[in-house]
């Protein structure tokens, strides 16, 4: 059984649900450990501050994004350990058959 509890799966999931909050949580991934500066990704996004700042709150609830301030800077990181998480959560069961199956496993 996965290590990550359901509820944190959901939300995680949820967030991802958004394809403004997918497609950033991409840009984030393809950043790597650096991150990236939210004012880089309110370019790339070619979204307001306002609704980016939505969309990364999200994200950081759910636990899938890590913010930290550098100076006057906000760093956006992808957290890669709780994707990671979710990645197992979703496979945890592979292939092992429905025998027995509990559909809240």
């Amino acid at each position: 059984m996965s290590v990550l509890p359901e509820r944190d799966a959901v939300a995680g999931l949820a967030a991802l649900g958004s394809p403004t909050r997918l497609r950033l949580f991409r840009l984030l991934v393809r950043a790597g450990e650096p991150g990236a500066k939210v004012t880089d990704l309110v370019r790339l996004m070619a979204t307001p501050a306002s609704t980016l700042s939505h969309h990364l709150l999200a994200l950081t609830r759910a636990g899938l994004v890590r913010q930290e301030r550098r100076g006057r800077e906000v760093i956006c990181t992808a957290d890669y350990a709780r994707v990671a998480a979710l990645a197992a959560y979703l496979t945890d069961s592979c292939c092992v058959g429905l025998d027995g199956a509990d559909p809240k496993d």
